[in-house]
């Protein structure tokens, strides 16, 4: 099985052309370096944003302890990123009741209680949701059924 050719955008100050490196299937080693400090700064701004609370905020919020929210977070019932400076944070828009029923069916349709794949899977654009995000089609009222559809197709 051959691997198809992929690209990827070139580093900041690259003078390399990509098409003449076309026939070339890795990364440079100055491409993958700027992925990693591109992902490394999107993950800081989102773990930063104001939806973002701690494990202990989120339990204060919904009456429940820190230690419940981790164990959920674990098991996939809520959607929790590690943060080394607090632990885990988690999107405060999870627990309204609209989402938050649908979580674990979610990261069960998905195969994975990976906190960021979960949280990348409610907010990236659908065009199956016709460019909603899976987060605003439940806030809006489409079918859970519909929602779980697309990520068991996503995970496969």
């Amino acid at each position: 099985m051959s691997t198809p050719p992929f690209t990827l955008p070139q580093a900041a100050g690259s003078k390399h052309d990509q098409r003449s490196e076309s026939s070339d299937r890795y990364a440079s080693a100055a491409q993958s370096e700027a992925l990693v400090r591109a992902s490394a700064k999107f993950r800081r701004t989102r773990l930063d944003a104001a939806d973002m609370v701690t494990s202990n905020e989120a339990a204060a919020l919904i009456g429940t302890t820190s230690v419940t929210i981790n164990a959920w977070i674990k098991a996939g019932r809520c959607v929790g990123v590690s943060d080394l400076r607090n632990g885990f944070k988690l999107p405060s828009w999870q627990f309204e009741p609209g989402i938050w029923p649908v979580l674990q069916p979610l990261a069960k349709c998905l195969g994975t209680a990976d906190g960021w794949q979960l949280l990348s899977f409610l907010e990236m654009p659908s065009g199956a949701l016709d460019g909603l995000t899976p987060r605003m089609a439940l806030e809006q009222g489409v079918p859970v059924e519909r929602i779980l559809a697309l990520a068991t197709a996503a995970a496969h």
